[in-house]
């Protein structure tokens, strides 16, 4: 399977007169259709990471490579053009358009590309809509939705452009341990279904556990990079969530 992300040697560095160096030399690869989780104290410089996987943010030394594309050479136009095409992002905080409906939140991305296949791309962002469990939603202001709906909004307007690699930062950290539990089955059905790539940044070291491979940072460094076994659930909670293991076959993400 090839890497749909790499990185080499990638250093970041903030500020200019008092320099901190977040990222010190990170060496990272992501094969396509991965579903991989990013832990991490506050400040170890996981989403820090994360905002230069999803060119949203540049580094100051070292070199990513998205889908083959080396997106330090692209200026930043290219680089807002490369994002809504390639990356979809789903955040702790939705970031929906409060005067705009559950539908209209969606076609976005679909906007921002230009695009004007007017019934084609709400045919996709329905079928988006109804992927996530919102049918009949559409025409809601997302005003007036739950926090859980408002994420499946935002879900499936990561989707909208049919992106190679979904960045979650915190997606469930917002939320009930309920709702967190159905916005990770969800991630990880799409994950399933359509093969995209998903890297999950968060807090959550039972969310993590249950993610097929766990990227561990301390400090601006990679501290362990080990696969889960998705078979094995009692110890994929002992190796990253040794807190939850009294849950194991109790109350435990399925």
């Amino acid at each position: 399977m090839p890497n749909i992300v790499e990185t080499n040697n990638l250093i970041k560095v903030y500020g200019k007169e008092v320099k901190n160096e977040v990222l010190h030399g990170i060496n990272l690869e992501i094969k396509k259709g991965e579903f991989s989780s990013i832990i991490g104290p506050s400040g170890s410089g996981k989403s820090t990471l994360l905002n230069l996987l999803g060119a949203l943010d540049k580094p100051t030394d070292g070199n990513i490579y998205i889908n083959g594309s080396h997106i330090n050479e692209l200026s930043d136009d290219q680089l807002a053009l490369f994002r809504n095409k390639n990356i979809g992002f789903v955040f702790q905080f939705h970031h929906l358009l409060p005067e705009f409906t559950s539908l209209e939140n969606v076609l976005i991305p679909n906007w921002i590309d230009g695009g004007n296949s007017k019934n084609q791309n709400k045919k996709r962002a329905m079928e988006l809509l109804n992927l996530v469990g919102l049918e009949g939603f559409e025409n809601k202001l997302v005003t007036k939705i739950s926090g859980g709906q408002k994420q499946r909004v935002a879900i499936a307007r990561s989707l909208m452009n049919q992106p190679d690699i979904i960045l979650a930062d915190e997606p469930t950290g917002n939320l009930d341990t309920e709702t967190s539990t159905k916005i990770y089955n969800l991630l990880r059905d799409i994950n399933k279904e359509l093969n995209t790539t998903f890297i999950i940044v968060t807090h959550d070291r039972h969310i993590a556990s249950k993610t097929d491979r766990v990227i561990e940072i301390i400090d601006g460094n990679i501290d362990k990079d080990y696969k889960n076994d998705p078979n094995d659930e009692f110890h994929n909670f002992e190796n990253v969530a040794p807190e939850y293991c009294f849950l194991c076959g109790q109350n435990v993400v399925k």
